[in-house]
C-alpha cells in the first residue's frame, strides 16, 4: 500500500461522457456547462468527443461547442477520439490533450468501434504518434477493465497487457475504465497491482462508475494504492451507450466531498460545484443521482427557525 496522496486531480467528464447518454442538449447548454465547470477550481475538463454523428448524435456539435467555450488558462481541456480521423479533427481544432479508448473486452470493443482490441491498439499507436507530432498528449483508456456485461470476467493479465502495450507505443498515461460499474475494491487492488508490476511509473487514472454502489469504495481503494487521478461527472451524469445497465459515473461533488473528509485536497469549491450540478440537472430535465446534490454537504445545516 502506498502513502495516500495529499492532493488529487479530478477530471470532469460530464460534458462528454455524461451528456452523450442523455437526449441531445443544446449547443448553448453544453457551452454553459463547460464554462460553469471552469469556475469551480476543476483543472481538467473532458469537453467533447470527435465521433461520427451517426454513432453518438449527442456529440455531433463538438466543433461548435469547442469554438464557443470560454477557455481558461488554468484549465486543461481534452477531447475523446475514436480513431485517427477523430484525432486529426481534435488536434486541428487546437486540443492539446486527447484520449483514445480500447476495450479489454473483444465483444464490447466490436460493438463500440467495430474492431478487435488488437486492431484498436494498432490504430492507437498511430494516434499517439500523430498527437506527439502535434505537440499534444495522448491518454489511452482501457474500458471494461473490471468486467464486461457480454463476456463477464476479464483477466487482469489481459487488461494490464493492453495498457502496457499502449505505454510501449508511447501513451502518456493510462486510465482504467470501470465502464459498467462491475469493479470492487479487491478488483481495483488486483488490477492496479498487476499493472504496476509491468510499469511501476506509468501515470495512472481511474474512471469509475457507481452502477452497483461501489464507486466511492473503489476510489478509496485506488487512493490507498497511490492513484491520484480520477474521472468524475457532475451530478453523476453518464453511462455507456454500448453497455446495458451502465448507469452514471461517480459524481464529482461526491468525490470532492469524500476526499475533503479524508483530508485530501482537490482545489474544488464544493458549494460552487453544487450550483453547477443543479445547472446540469436543469439541462437534462430530470433528477440526477448525486446524493450530495440532494442532501448537500455535511456542513450545510437546516434552518431551525
Amino acid at each position: 500500500m502506498s502513502e495516500v496522496p495529499s492532493r488529487v486531480v479530478l477530471r470532469e467528464v460530464g460534458p462528454r461522457d455524461g451528456l452523450q447518454n442523455e437526449p441531445p442538449v443544446s449547443t448553448a447548454g453544453k457551452v454553459a456547462l463547460v464554462d460553469a465547470l471552469g469556475t469551480t477550481g476543476l483543472t481538467e475538463i473532458e469537453t467533447v468527443s470527435y465521433v461520427h454523428p451517426k454513432a453518438i448524435p449527442q456529440m455531433a456539435d463538438a466543433a461548435e461547442v469547442w469554438s464557443a467555450v470560454e477557455r481558461r488558462d488554468d484549465v486543461r481541456y481534452s477531447a475523446l477520439v475514436p480513431n485517427l480521423v477523430g484525432a486529426r479533427r481534435a488536434l486541428d481544432a487546437g486540443f492539446g490533450d486527447i484520449e483514445v479508448v480500447v476495450s479489454a473486452s473483444t465483444t464490447h470493443n466490436l460493438r463500440n468501434i467495430n474492431r478487435t482490441p488488437q486492431e484498436s491498439l494498432d490504430g492507437i499507436a498511430e494516434v499517439i504518434e500523430l498527437a506527439h507530432a502535434a505537440g499534444a498528449s495522448c491518454q489511452v483508456i482501457v474500458a471494461t477493465a473490471f468486467g464486461c456485461p457480454y463476456e463477464g470476467e476479464i483477466a487482469e493479465d489481459v487488461v494490464a497487457s493492453y495498457a502496457a502495450r499502449a505505454r510501449r507505443d508511447g501513451a502518456d498515461s493510462i486510465c482504467f475504465g470501470d465502464t459498467t460499474g462491475m469493479g470492487s475494491p479487491p478488483r481495483v487492488r488486483r488490477l492496479v497491482g498487476r499493472f504496476r508490476d509491468l510499469d511501476a511509473d506509468a501515470p495512472l487514472a481511474l474512471h469509475l462508475h457507481d452502477t452497483r454502489g461501489t464507486g466511492m469504495a473503489n476510489l478509496v481503494a485506488g487512493l490507498e494504492l497511490g492513484v491520484w487521478r480520477f474521472d468524475a461527472s457532475v451530478g453523476g451524469l453518464g453511462g455507456c451507450p454500448y453497455a446495458p445497465g451502465a448507469s452514471g459515473n461517480i459524481a464529482t461533488e461526491e468525490a470532492v466531498y469524500l476526499l475533503g473528509e479524508l483530508g485530501v485536497e482537490t482545489g474544488v469549491d464544493l458549494d460552487r460545484l453544487l450550483d453547477v450540478a443543479e445547472l446540469a440537472q436543469r439541462l437534462v430535465g430530470h433528477e440526477l443521482p448525486s446524493r450530495v446534490l440532494k442532501a448537500g454537504p455535511r456542513t450545510r445545516l437546516s434552518d431551525s427557525s
